[in-house]
């Protein structure tokens, strides 16, 4: 998983290896809420891959902030930007 900044620049790599997720397993990966190095377009790029024809996984952020007696959450759905194979 590949995080990239507001101009499309890879910031930083989040695995140094893949990682194997069985049906309805999840991971987590959380970006600091005081890390401005993304700027308000960082975006995430998940590359994966099965043995056999399986359904996309699903992947969304969840965005949450707070400042003093305010807060501010949304999420963040995934979509598929290259198909490799069939």
């Amino acid at each position: 998983m590949d995080y990239h900044d507001t101009d499309g620049k890879l910031l930083r790599r989040y695995l140094d290896a893949p990682v194997s997720l069985g049906p309805l397993a999840s991971v987590r990966y959380v970006i600091a809420e005081g890390d401005k190095a993304g700027g308000s377009g960082a975006n995430f790029i998940v590359t994966w891959n099965a043995v056999q024809p399986v359904v996309a996984p699903i992947v969304e952020s969840v965005i949450i902030g707070t400042y003093s007696r305010q807060g501010i959450s949304f999420t963040s759905p995934t979509r598929v930007i290259e198909t490799v194979g069939e």
